[in-house]
């Protein structure tokens, strides 16, 4: 063995027994009676292929570089900055700290140094990615041949004042998908200097743009290519994105062009120790209906961020929600400050919903180091360079194995070793994973589902598209939305001028104003205003589609570590009023779900089961709230007197019929049981198929529905026209039910516990259920499937 070889596996034996030795010093302080622990994975470090400065690289870019100490570029770097200065439109999917941005900072900076009139526009899905990508540049541009660039924020933050700057000044423009919507393409004559000249678009963290989201951020993307075609210019897009499955095909339908993927990682990655960990089902307490309850993940990841944050490791604790962040802060706050106060001080939440100067401040503390430990949602999954960390801490599965290794990345920036331990939610997809981490951690990164033709995205985006410049028939058909075009010309929305002049386009009508009514992040409504009613200070906000969920009368709303309840929710003005309080609980609520069957896009039968894709509207109402306790005991049920909300969407069902159910030993007394039993796992087990969280989706089941006249079971996207969630769990299906049975199956519990039937958000209070049954139907329905 060579000495350079020698030294490598030196240097990775230390940083195994780094993370390692950290996860150690956690189970010492855990009680050895409660196991925890399922699995301990030990990753190892990879070397780092360098290459040569491409030779179209300006000097005085690759001077800059330099200065902040880039010796050279890793292979994917050269690669991408090839492609791009080539003029083709290029995704780089690279891990995690791979030093993405270098692949496009090199065309752009050499664009801009050698025109001293060309443009380019950055897009981050965040404010805090965006905010830090600015800073790097701003690094490489504040002073010497680069400092004509003007590197410039332009986002809801941005004054009055420097927004007018930035328009005259800026060269090189940084904002997101809500502001390109709003603040851009709305008034694009005033941003004529930067559209005429533009050379370069970077789409940062691309594989964040899913669902609904990633459908809105395509269509904006089109509308951009659109009106810098109309100002003379063709820029080429660079997307940065997570290693993912088919990056080339996800990018190229996200902007709309052919794009090439760059997909082989040249930089060094330092090792890591990844750790599964179940918190234990507690004894002296128990659930909805007597189901037995497990220690609340937030309460085991605030106890072990705890401990590392003693152990003197920097750590980020990633949770699933807003109060989830708070609770976390709040209970890591509280442990420390038994052990040693000025470390309690130490500790903070961020999350989105936070001002703007709050989040500026929070982000500062993280950089220079004065936190050592953050509980965070996934506000700082992407991109944001927090060097220095030691662990990470994942408060339940992130719902993609993308998000995963993202926050994963966060530790062990610049090549040290590092400590990775997920927690399992009370959940059927974590009890799944944390006892199968072949599910997680050798499974491919999934696809993005996006999907531009959906009619209540494209519907909208068409009407902005046609304010900002009229349409002609062939963009309509380039769209594919010529439906939707005659439905909303039926709705005078909008019309087609015959004339010469006109030469046949599309004009909205004079009192069309669609901007503002197109939320880019798939929110169902305006954001809902949360504001103290005793002071009148905003709070945050909320989205209003969640609204009725989150912020009914009496709900229990956290922001930066204080409580409140809500006094009132006006939904027609979009505000909430709360007031401060301790109550001692959490509020979930409860809803009733009802679903009928439009039209039926795909159908297949087997044998006595029938599956199929289908356009539904589903029908629910808030009716009450769960009171628990933080030990996971429920209080109450208090009932609510909400309004119904229609949501029209696509869902993917299966129906069985009474002789399978018959021959599985299912009695009829027990049919719904097992329908409901089922829905509730397959619903927890979807995100394992699809690029989804459990939030995104919902289900509905019954022993005989009137579309079918069968026992059905539905599960349906959360979104109006559907997030092509539905239509992966149905290509899926077969995997997607096998996972389903194997997490019941598999659980401990007796009759059914939160890990495997029981849901969070079920309307009936999760009942009835029936888990053996709910089993025995589930292997009768895969044995269907199995015949071809």
């Amino acid at each position: 063995m060579n000495p350079t070889n020698s030294t490598a596996r030196a240097a990775l034996q230390d940083d195994l027994s780094y993370g390692t030795s950290l996860l150690n010093r956690v189970l010492a302080r855990t009680p050895s009676d409660d196991p925890r622990l399922t699995h301990v994975v030990e990753l190892p470090a990879r070397a780092a292929e360098v290459t040569t400065w491409p030779d179209w690289t300006s000097p005085e870019v690759i001077s800059a570089l330099q200065d902040t100490g880039v010796a050279a570029p890793w292979s994917h770097q050269t690669r991408t900055a090839d492609l791009a200065f080539g003029g083709a439109n290029v995704v780089v999917s690279t891990g995690t700290a791979s030093g993405k941005s270098m692949g496009y900072q090199l065309p752009v900076l050499t664009a801009l140094r050698e025109d001293a009139r060309a443009t380019a526009i950055y897009l981050a899905p965040t404010k805090a990615l965006g905010a830090d990508q600015l800073r790097a540049v701003g690094a490489l541009t504040h002073e010497g041949p680069l400092r004509d660039i003007h590197p410039a924020t332009y986002d809801g933050d941005t004054p009055a004042e420097i927004r007018q700057w930035v328009r005259a000044n800026a060269r090189w423009v940084f904002t997101n998908p809500d502001m390109l919507h709003l603040g851009i393409l709305r008034s694009h004559q005033r941003w004529a200097r930067v559209l005429r000249r533009l050379r370069y678009v970077v789409v940062d963290e691309c594989h964040a743009y899913r669902g609904v989201f990633g459908s809105h951020v395509a269509l904006v993307l089109r509308r951009l290519r659109r009106i810098a075609a109309r100002y003379g210019a063709d820029p080429v897009f660079v997307l940065c994105s997570a290693t993912t499955a088919e990056p080339a095909a996800a990018a190229s339908r996200l902007i709309g062009a052919p794009c090439v993927a760059v997909t082989e990682d040249g930089s060094p990655q330092g090792a890591r120790t990844v750790a599964l960990w179940e918190p234990p089902l507690l004894t002296a307490v128990t659930g909805e209906n007597g189901a037995p309850v497990r220690r609340a993940a937030t309460t085991e990841a605030a106890r072990i961020m705890a401990d590392l944050v003693v152990e003197g490791a920097r750590t980020l604790t990633f949770v699933r929600s807003r109060r989830a962040a708070e609770l976390t802060a709040m209970d890591t706050r509280r442990l420390l400050s038994e052990v040693d106060p000025s470390l309690a001080e130490r500790v903070a939440a961020y999350r989105a919903g936070y001002l703007a100067e709050d989040r500026r401040d929070l982000e500062t503390a993280l950089s220079d180091g004065s936190l050592l430990g953050v509980a965070t949602t996934n506000a700082l999954e992407l991109g944001v360079d927090i060097a220095g960390l030691d662990a990470v801490v994942i408060c339940g599965f992130p719902g993609t194995v993308a998000s995963f290794w993202q926050q994963a990345g966060r530790a062990g920036r610049r090549t040290q070793g590092s400590l990775v331990l997920l927690v399992a939610r009370d959940d059927p997809l974590d009890t799944y994973l944390v006892h199968h981490p072949e599910a997680l951690l050798d499974k491919p990164v999934e696809a993005t589902i996006t999907d531009p033709r959906n009619p209540y995205v494209l519907g909208p985006q068409l009407l902005c598209a046609a304010l900002e410049l009229p349409l002609t028939d062939a963009e309509v058909d380039e769209f594919g939305a010529s439906e939707v075009l005659t439905d909303l010309a039926e709705k005078g929305l909008i019309r087609r001028r015959a004339g010469a002049e006109d030469r046949g386009r599309w004009y909205v009508t004079a009192e069309t104003q669609p901007h503002d009514a197109v939320d880019v992040r798939g929110g169902i409504g305006a954001p809902v205003a949360i504001v103290d009613g005793e002071t009148g200070r905003l709070l945050g906000t909320a989205d209003a589609g969640r609204a009725p969920a989150t912020l009914h009368q009496g709900a229990v709303h956290l922001h930066q570590g204080d409580t409140y309840v809500v006094d009132e929710l006006d939904l027609e003005d979009g505000v909430a009023f709360v007031h401060a309080a301790e109550p001692g609980w959490t509020t979930s609520a409860r809803s009733v779900t009802s679903i009928a069957i439009d039209a039926m896009t795909d159908e297949r039968r087997h044998g006595h089961v029938m599956a199929a894709l289908a356009q539904v509207r589903v029908t629910s109402q808030v009716v009450g709230y769960l009171r628990t306790l933080v030990t996971g005991e429920v209080l109450d049920m208090v009932e609510l007197d909400m309004p119904e909300h229609t949501l029209p969407t696509r869902a993917v069902l299966y129906t069985v019929s009474p002789e399978l159910l018959a021959l599985a030993g299912i009695d009829t007394a027990d049919v719904p049981g097992a329908l409901h039993a089922a829905e509730h796992a397959a619903i927890g087990l979807l995100p394992l198929v699809a690029t989804c969280d459990r939030w995104d989706i919902g289900g509905v089941s019954t022993a005989e529905h009137p579309d079918t006249g069968l026992p059905t079971v539905f599960v349906y996207d959360g979104q109006p026209g559907g997030a092509g969630f539905a239509e992966r769990g149905f290509a899926q299906l077969r995997r997607w039910l096998s996972a389903t049975l194997a997490v019941i199956e598999s659980c401990a519990c007796a009759a059914g516990c939160p890990s495997c039937v029981q849901s969070p958000k079920c309307g009936n209070g999760n009942h009835p259920l029936d888990k053996a049954c709910a089993a025995r139907l589930l292997t009768a329905v895969l044995a269907e499937l199995s015949v071809r």
